[in-house]
């Protein structure tokens, strides 16, 4: 991972492997499911989950390239700000983050605590924001910076795939299916990097499940066919075009700037990204999905982050009781961060 990586991981009290946990819950048991929580969340008290994951090869490459500057993008609230500001601190870089919308004054917690981490803030309008990666405003951003390495909204481009690979080795017990929720989709990607393809014939990417209540086949574990499958959790309402940004980061022939411009690749293995669990869109919730993670609470002592991981259990949960998976399936659900506070 080269020195910067090493050094970061150290400073920032990364501890690897993350834990895996069986979850006992009679909503699971009683439908013959066996399900594994890939415990992330508790990688790093700082830059946790798939934060640390999708940043640590970025780090090496910015050191590599001779960079002094990280410059990245997010919300007012975005957890990946706060990785980068904490990250980029750890490494010696200066960190920009570039935050969506107009400056609000004070700065709420998160914004103060990318700020107090040594991040120079700055803002784009929303209509600036759709075109925030467009040459012309990277141009714009480096006449008034300076040169920098940029890193996408999320973390999400191919240099984040290795360091997601890597939970997939960390797996030490044989699983049918591993699912993880989805905002940028880099995480999804480096997970379905790991996988071994069918052998006999290229998958491609299966159909999301259809609206919640319906009706679908039980997925069983087939014996013949030994490779697991990856399904992906948006988090975001019309997250059908998460698919070809996946799809893009896995394909090398696509420009890494823009992947989502890509043509969509299909890369031998069996995932899909299911769209019916965002519960109102991205940052919203729902009484059904507040329910779910304060019984979660009770039952497992662990908080869920409602933005990401609790839509992706609650979906999972949703999915099992209608009887979606076989007897005797293993699945894996990577947590890829705590709640927030």
């Amino acid at each position: 991972m080269g020195d910067i990586g090493a050094t970061a991981a150290e400073l920032l009290g990364v501890r690897l492997p993350s834990p895996l946990v069986r979850l006992v819950d009679d909503r699971v048991d009683r439908h013959g499911v066996r399900l594994l929580l890939k415990r992330d969340d508790l990688l790093s008290p700082v830059v946790p989950g798939n934060k640390w994951r999708k940043l640590k090869h970025n780090l090496v490459a910015a050191g590599r390239g001779g960079h002094r500057t990280l410059l990245t993008f997010g919300g007012a609230y975005s957890n990946h700000l706060r990785a980068v500001a904490a990250a980029g601190r750890a490494c010696g870089f200066a960190t920009i983050g570039v935050v969506r919308g107009e400056e609000h004054v004070p700065l709420n917690w998160s914004l103060s605590r990318a700020s107090e981490l040594g991040m120079t803030l700055t803002y784009l309008d929303r209509t600036t924001w759709r075109r925030k990666t467009s040459p012309e405003v990277v141009a714009a951003l480096r006449r008034r910076f300076g040169d920098f390495f940029l890193i996408p909204e999320g973390g999400s481009n191919r240099l984040a795939l290795p360091g997601c690979a890597e939970l997939v080795a960390e797996i030490a017990e044989p699983f049918d299916v591993i699912c993880c929720p989805v905002g940028t989709g880099g995480t999804l990607a480096g997970i379905i990097s790991a996988l071994p393809a069918r052998p006999t014939e290229a998958a491609r990417p299966t159909e999301a499940a259809g609206p919640a209540g319906h009706a679908h086949p039980a997925e069983a574990a087939n014996p013949a066919r030994p490779r697991p499958r990856a399904i992906g959790f948006a988090a975001l309402k019309g997250g059908t075009f998460l698919t070809v940004e996946v799809a893009a980061l896995l394909d090398p022939a696509a420009p890494p700037t823009e992947p989502h411009r890509a043509a969509a690749a299909e890369p031998g293995v069996d995932w899909a990204v299911e769209t019916d669990f965002h519960f109102g869109g991205f940052a919203r919730t729902t009484p059904e999905l507040d329910a779910f993670v304060a019984d979660f609470e009770v039952r497992h002592g662990v908080r869920l982050d409602r933005i990401y991981v609790g839509k992706m259990l609650a979906g999972l949960f949703t999915m099992i009781g209608a009887g979606r998976f076989a007897p005797g399936t293993t699945i894996v659900a990577v947590v890829t961060g705590p709640a927030e506070p």
